[in-house]
């Protein structure tokens, strides 16, 4: 009986991401970029927005900067799209997000989120985990491609098939995927 109570008790002490679903409205957030200088989602409800969890230390996120998917992905659809990355790493700092920026060649904010709120909001699990949000509603979530292990010739990008439907006013067809990568390093 100690023992089914102490299993309990460990399970409800961890915390649950409920987060939001493709469908629902994205919740919104005024965060501070590598500057500084405050970023709120709601400035944006008339556009398309990429939310881009992030970590410059995961494996998975190393990755993705070598191969610029994510640099070449918000240049192609650069004046179409805001694309915003956000770190809710616990320990990054916003020189961090500025020194990831400059590696990165981003023409994007990187978003402080050290507490976590924005994160667990949208219930980002792995860097990276991408959203779109259009128009204030989650269009797509999951992962940037079904390429999680890095080594397939023939990717399928999951964020452009998403962007290319909603510029071209179509539905679009895989809505939701598993996201892949490092565990987000909340507190």
């Amino acid at each position: 009986m100690f023992m089914r109570l102490m299993i309990i008790g460990l399970w409800l002490s961890v915390p649950v991401l409920a987060g939001v679903k493709v469908g629902e409205k994205a919740p919104d957030f005024s965060l501070n970029d590598e500057n500084g200088q405050p970023v709120q989602l709601s400035d944006y409800a008339d556009k398309i927005v990429v939310l881009e969890w992030t970590n410059p230390e995961c494996p998975f996120v190393k990755r993705h900067l070598k191969a610029q998917t994510m640099k070449k992905l918000s240049d192609k659809y650069k004046g179409k799209v805001v694309w915003l990355a956000i770190n809710s790493t616990h320990f990054a700092s916003q020189s961090d997000n500025l020194a990831y920026k400059q590696i990165s060649d981003a023409s994007y904010a990187v978003l402080q989120d050290q507490d976590g709120t924005v994160g667990r909001a949208y219930a980002a699990r792995t860097t990276p985990h991408m959203f779109v949000v259009n128009q204030g509603i989650v269009a797509y979530a999951g992962a940037i491609d079904d390429n999680p292990n890095g080594d397939k010739t023939e990717v399928v990008n999951y964020v452009d098939q998403a962007l290319d439907a909603l510029l071209k006013g179509e539905a679009i067809k895989v809505s939701s995927t598993k996201p892949y990568g490092c565990s987000v390093k909340y507190k």
